[in-house]
Order: C-alpha cells, then structure tokens, then sequence
C-alpha cells in the first residue's frame, strides 16, 4: 500500500511539472496565434472579396532596405535601423533566436557610385508593398482585428482549467517532545471546464481529487474525490441569442470592414505610389529640358556676343541674353534640388534610405508616351492655324469632341453606378448602419426587467491534514451531493442611464446614415472630379503637343532670322522660353491624363492590387495584365 501511495503522489508531481512546462513556453503560444490569425484572415477574404490571397506580417529575411545599407556602405545609427531580427537578445528573452550577424561598417561612399541601382514602377510597386512602414501597419491593424476576433470567439468555447497543489506540513505547537510532532503532505488536483452558450447561459463543472499523507505519528494515508456543477441562466434582459452574441457579431463585421479597408488601402497606396513615381520622373524631365534650355542660352548669348563685335547688333541685346542665361542658371539649380528633394521622398515612401544611390527607370516614361499614343493616337495632329474670321464674325467655342474620349472616360451615370456598387469604403459605412441598428436593439434590452435562474450541484468530499485520520475515503457520491437553485428578479425601478443610452443610440444611427450619405455623396463627386480631369488632360495634350511643334519651329526661325540679320536676340530668347515651358506642359499632361486614369480605376473601386504589389487594372478594351504602365 506504501508503494501505491508513493505511485499517486508522483502521478501528481509529475502531472504538474508537464502543465507546468507547457505553459511556459512562449514560441508555442506565438506560433499558434499566428495561425489561428491567418486563418481568420483567408475566411474573411472568401466571405468579403470572393477570393484568397496569402498574408504575412513576418518581415522578410532580406529586403532592399537592408542591401541598400551595406552594399553601397551608407551610415546607419543603431543595429534597429536593420530590422528587428539584429537586435540582440536582452536577459530574460523568452524566445531564443540567431540575430542576425551585422557586417561592420566602413566610412566612405559607395563602392560603386557610379552604378545607382534603377527600378521599374512595377518594381516599385513590389518594393512598397514588401518595404514600406505604413504598408506594413496596415497589415498589422488587420491581423490585430484577427487577434480581437479571436478573443471575442474564445468566450464561447469551451474552457478547460486545471490546478495541482502540494503542501508540506509540520505542526510543533503542541510538541512536548518529538512524540507530538505532526507531519504531513497533502496534493489536490482538480480539473473544471465552463462554457457561456449562445442564449447566455454559463455553465461551469468541476472534479478533483485529494490525497494526505501523514509522516508522523501515524503513516495514515486518505484520499477523496469532490466534484460540482453550476448554471445561470438569464430569462429577461440579457437573454436570447442576439443580445448574448452581439460583442462577438461586432467583431465578426469589424474583421470584415478590416479586410474591405486593407484592400481599399491597397489601391488607394498604389495609386498614390503611381503619382510620386510619374512626379519624380517629370522633375527629371524638368531637369533635362532646363539643361537643354541653359544650353541653348548659352549658345544665343555667345552668338550675341560675336554679333555684338561684329557691330550687328546692339549691345543691350547681349545684355539681355546674359540676363537670360543667369536666369535659366538659376532655374537649373532650383529644379535639380527640387528634383532630389522629390526623390528622396519617395524613397521614404518606399521605406528606404534616403541617401541610398537609386534612381528611377526613364524607360517608363517613353513607355507612358507609347501609351499615351496608342490610345488618343488621334488627339496628335500636327497643328492647322484656323481659318480667318472678320471682326463681325460670331466665334463659337466648342469643348473637346466627345468622340475623342478615352476608354475610361465613359458615361457618367454607369460610372457613378459601379462606383456605389463596387467601392469598399461605402460598403463599410452601409455595414456601419446596420451596426447602429443593432444598438439600438442591444440599448432596448437593457431597459426590461433582469431575471435569472441559478442552479448548483455539489457531491463529494474533501480531505485535508486535519482529517487524513478518517476512517474511510471521500467518495463522489450524487446520491448524497447538496442541491440549490435560485431565481432572482431585478426590477427596472431605476434605469436613467439605460435610459439615456438607448436615447443616444438613436442618435448615432442617425449619424451612421448621414455618414452613408456624405460617403455617397463624395464618391459621386470623386467620379465626377476625374471625368473632369481626364478630359482636361486629354484637351491639355493635344494643346501641348501642338505647342511643342509650334515652340519648336519659333526657335529654328528666330535663330535662322538672327543670322540673317533679320531677327533681335529677344525673339530667340523668347522662343526657346516657349520651347522649354512646352516641353514641360507636355510630359505634364501626358503623366496626368495617367494619373486620371488610375484614380478613376481607384475611385470607381475596380482598381485591383495583390499581396506582391502587382496592380490589375480594368480598362475596357485594354488586358489589364499586360497594361501595367
């Protein structure tokens, strides 16, 4: 019999030390929470997009932020700046990893200076959506909701406690000599489960189990068996399986307004990474053509000058151009900072270092005009001075033919009918709504009267050091178990703060519609705004193209003119002024009627970007796969 006794006892000891083990270990719980999270997200995607894609908040081992850093040697204050895996481990870290091992830094620039490194803007894209810190939050709000859901969910699960105990004993107080000392060892485990269920009631269970084991005087051994059960139940206020299960529904339709917000968020990021990439581009273009421009100014106050000694031309007009060439001096300074300061904000868009050696792809700019030509090909005609009018003529201005649209630019009302039908946002605020109308249902509940029902059962004994000397062992026995039930009735006498809640829940539903309203409303007028613009650009190119042509054949007359004695230096200057501003009106129009493109896609809520970055746009007659300019 000792030796069973001795067997029950490390049962339990060993018992403890397992759950004890389990329930420090830290990668175990990281590990499962991520999975339940992405699992929650992939549901949420079938039930609010129709479709799966993957999701990770994990930072990847190797970014562009990290290679910039130590392939061209820039500065980096603090192991921090790159990334969270070459931090080292403080004391106490509860999980063990490899930080990553920091190569040593070297003072000096690059060692390749002259090879910056060059990205697309379907790389670009990629780069932001795997390195930009306001992309990654966002993806970190939206598993945070998968997180919040969880634990709305874990209220309705069942829940499993255990507890072990052991305790030693020695009692001297009424010792006259060893013969009076008492010693013992007690353990008690005890495993209980309890579950709230949808109609609200709680259910809790208990078992457990005690063993004593006295050392002294005597070797007596006991053991018992105890177990319980409890139920509550609401009857009135409180009950019923909408006014149980509304935090958890909350939280339902919060992870999946998170899911439509992150995926709006997608486009909109995308998009607004589309206008700093064309933005930077067009500063550098605006940089080129000023340094044409310097160049030329150059060439027509040198040229002013030998006219000047060769007594053609006054001397005022060489001043002029000098005058003139310090300007466009100025000027090309002013636009390759502003040019630089561009870019190194879109490096911080990008998340990357500001003073890494990176530039953007020229390439995409002869492909936007390819673009541009392939579909408002016939906007670029060559331009036709119009025909002669008298001064008694009536001149009727016409706006841009309508048959000289783009593909995107198509009837209002169909275009304000799939933005209500497709935008994400708006969809939000009509499930918001829908919200405020629970509440005021939930707030309704508050105000009946609270009537519960309380039910126990208890059965069973317990031991303990005092009691080890019992003759027989605690038994679990139901015939002999002490039964209670209760009903409580709380009446509404006082309910001044219920009252006034339900009174407030009315007016945020009023508020939620007049949201829903406002939404609708500037939905409509983003659509209209782009209507605008588009067509805007598309007259602005037209104008632009042919004023290039125009500008262009002003500066080969003036400067043929001039030679010929024909001409002043003024006309020259002013022509390649012309030219320059042309130049710069152009690649302007040409990257907004782009720009009016995408926010329309955006706005009418068809513009698609996966978990990579990649964008899928939905232009009629156009493959959107292969139209990713």
């Amino acid at each position: 019999m000792k030796d069973v006794n001795y067997f029950l006892f490390s049962v339990v000891l060993i018992l403890q030390l397992c759950l004890l083990n389990a329930g420090c270990s830290p990668s175990y719980y990281h590990n499962q929470t991520d999975q339940t999270a992405y699992a929650i997200i992939k549901h949420k995607q079938q039930e609010a997009l129709g479709f799966t894609e993957g999701f990770s908040i994990e930072t990847p081992e190797e970014t562009l932020r990290r290679t910039l850093l130590f392939d061209q040697h820039l500065p980096y204050a603090a192991p921090s700046s790159i990334g969270s895996d070459s931090l080292a481990d403080i004391d106490h870290w509860p999980e063990k990893r490899l930080p990553f091992a920091l190569p040593e830094q070297t003072a000096g620039a690059s060692d390749a200076p002259d090879m910056p490194v060059t990205i697309s803007l379907v790389e670009a894209l990629q780069i932001g959506a795997e390195n930009s810190r306001e992309y990654q939050t966002r993806k970190e709000d939206l598993f945070r909701k998968a997180l919040n859901l969880d634990f709305e969910r874990n209220d309705f699960r069942n829940t499993l406690a255990g507890q072990m105990s052991g305790l030693y004993s020695l009692d001297r107080t009424n010792a006259v000599n060893d013969n009076g000392v008492l010693s013992g060892a007690e353990g008690s485990a005890s495993l209980s489960l309890s579950r709230t269920l949808l109609t609200g009631a709680n259910f809790t269970t208990r078992i457990g189990l005690d063993l004593v084991q006295m050392l002294r005087p005597d070797r007596f051994f006991s053991r018992s068996i105890f177990g319980d059960a409890s139920i509550t139940i609401p009857l009135l206020r409180g009950s019923g399986r909408h006014i149980v299960t509304e935090p958890l529904t909350q939280a339902e339709r919060e992870m999946l307004y998170a899911v439509w917000d992150f995926e709006f968020y997608k486009a909109d990021f995308t998009a607004g990474l589309i206008d700093k990439y064309l933005t930077v581009l067009k500063a550098e273009d605006q940089v080129l053509n000023q340094e044409e421009n310097y160049r030329g100014l150059i060439r027509a106050s040198s040229r002013a000058n030998r006219l000047s000694e060769a007594g053609k031309t006054p001397r005022i007009q060489v001043d002029q151009a000098i005058q003139n060439e310090l300007r466009a001096r100025d000027r090309w300074i002013a636009v390759r900072q502003a040019f630089g300061r561009e870019l190194d904000q879109f490096k911080i868009r990008l998340g990357l270092p500001t003073d890494a050696y990176l530039q953007l792809d020229r390439k995409e700019l002869n492909e936007l005009k390819e673009y541009i030509n392939n579909r408002l090909g016939s906007l670029f005609t060559d331009y036709q001075a119009a025909p002669a009018v008298s001064p008694q003529s009536l001149i009727v201005l016409a706006p841009p033919p309508d048959e000289e649209r783009g593909p995107l630019e198509s009837d209002q009302a169909e275009a304000i009918r799939l933005a209500l039908a497709q935008r994400l946002d708006l969809k939000i605020s009509q499930g918001r709504v829908y919200d405020a109308q629970r509440k005021v249902m939930v707030a309704a509940d508050q105000l009946r009267p609270e009537l519960s029902l309380f039910g126990s059962v208890n059965a069973g004994e317990r031991r303990g050091f005092t009691d080890a000397s019992l003759a027989d062992n605690g038994r679990l026995d139901f015939s002999n178990g002490l039964y209670t039930g209760l009903l409580t009735l709380d009446l509404p006498l006082e309910r001044t703060a219920e009252a006034l809640a339900y009174r407030d829940s009315y007016i945020a539903l009023e508020r939620a519609v007049r949201d829903i309203q406002e939404r609708e409303d500037t939905i409509k007028q983003q659509i209209r705004n782009n209507l605008r613009n588009l067509e805007q650009s598309r007259a602005s190119l037209k104008i632009q193209r042919q004023a290039v042509q125009l500008a262009e054949r002003r500066v080969h007359g003036a400067s043929l003119n001039l030679e010929a004695g024909r001409a002043e230096i003024r006309d020259l200057l002013e022509a390649q002024e012309a030219l320059l501003n042309a130049q710069n009106g152009l690649t302007s129009a040409m990257i907004d009627y782009r720009l009016a493109e995408v926010f329309m896609q955006r706005d009418m809520g068809i513009l698609r970007v996966d978990n990579k970055g990649v964008r899928h746009e939905q232009i009629p007659g156009v493959n959107s796969d292969a139209t990713n300019r």
